[in-house]
């Protein structure tokens, strides 16, 4: 196969009350409302040169036994496919992903460091760091003012992480900005890309707990999606922080992490040398 879509569907240990157990079966039944076809020209559809399976759920992906069945099965999926796309789920999933994959660098498109001690939605990067990832091989793009506290700024500091702001995004746009971050994520390996949809603006993501006014709007977050995902290094991804309980009644937050799967699925196409 291509490309495993796996269901993490992470939330016990979320700091605020959340849903995201059930995203990722929102976001499967949101991929039937899209034609797979890229316009190109010329045109092409992504199942005709693309092998993609749905490999289920991991059950109780949550706690140390959760976390091990998730590296496991990630484990699997990426020794047999080019690109594992885990559906979340909180962003606790990027730990246990991330590791299962044995990745060397790290890319997040988030507003927050997820530094924090402890473990929890806002630990995974800390908690990577702390389990060996080098964090001069994590670049976090979209950190954004009045959402994170200087202490964590500090931390992602100290700890050589490179930190591209929201106005640096939008200052320097999709491709710029991910030629840099693969180049530093990328120096040792293989990387693990984690896309919080929280990084987007309110108004699009009302789904997603901590999204502010004043994020990413929607088609910002896909072309740096598709960016990133265009380079074979970016072996596993994860949809993060959609709470399809808490969504909007026209269900545009599961619909924009629909998308989000979509722009992985036409980065990976692109590497390829055309229909089979």
């Amino acid at each position: 196969m291509d490309a495993a879509i796996l269901g993490v569907p992470t939330w016990r240990t979320s700091l605020s009350p959340t849903g995201a157990h059930a995203t990722p079966a929102a976001v499967r039944e949101a991929l039937r409302r899209y034609s797979p076809t890229l316009l190109g020209p010329p045109a092409v559809d992504l199942n005709d040169v693309l092998r993609i399976v749905d490999a289920g759920d991991v059950t109780e992906p949550d706690g140390p036994d959760g976390e091990a069945a998730v590296r496991a099965r990630v484990a699997d999926l990426s020794s047999r496919s080019r690109l594992v796309v885990a559906l979340g789920g909180d962003n606790s999933l990027t730990y246990a992903v991330a590791e299962g994959a044995g990745a060397t660098g790290l890319i997040t498109i988030d507003a927050h460091f997820d530094l924090r001690d402890g473990v929890s939605n806002g630990s995974p990067v800390r908690r990577l760091v702390d389990d060996g990832l080098d964090p001069r091989r994590i670049v976090q793009l979209g950190i954004a003012d009045f959402a994170n506290s200087a202490a964590y700024a500090r931390r992602a500091a100290d700890l050589g992480i490179t930190v591209m702001t929201m106005d640096d995004l939008r200052r320097r746009g999709a491709a710029d900005v991910a030629a840099e971050a693969l180049e530093i994520a990328g120096a040792g390996g293989g990387i693990h890309l984690d896309v919080d949809v929280d990084v987007c603006d309110r108004s699009v993501a009302p789904g997603c707990p901590a999204s502010v006014p004043g994020g990413l709007a929607a088609w910002e977050l896909r072309a740096l999606v598709r960016a990133i995902a265009i380079d074979a290094r970016v072996q596993t991804a994860d949809i993060a922080e959609v709470d399809a309980t808490a969504d909007a009644p026209d269900g545009r937050t599961v619909r924009l992490a629909a998308l989000c799967v979509l722009e992985l699925l036409a980065g990976l196409a692109s590497r390829t040398e055309g229909p089979r």
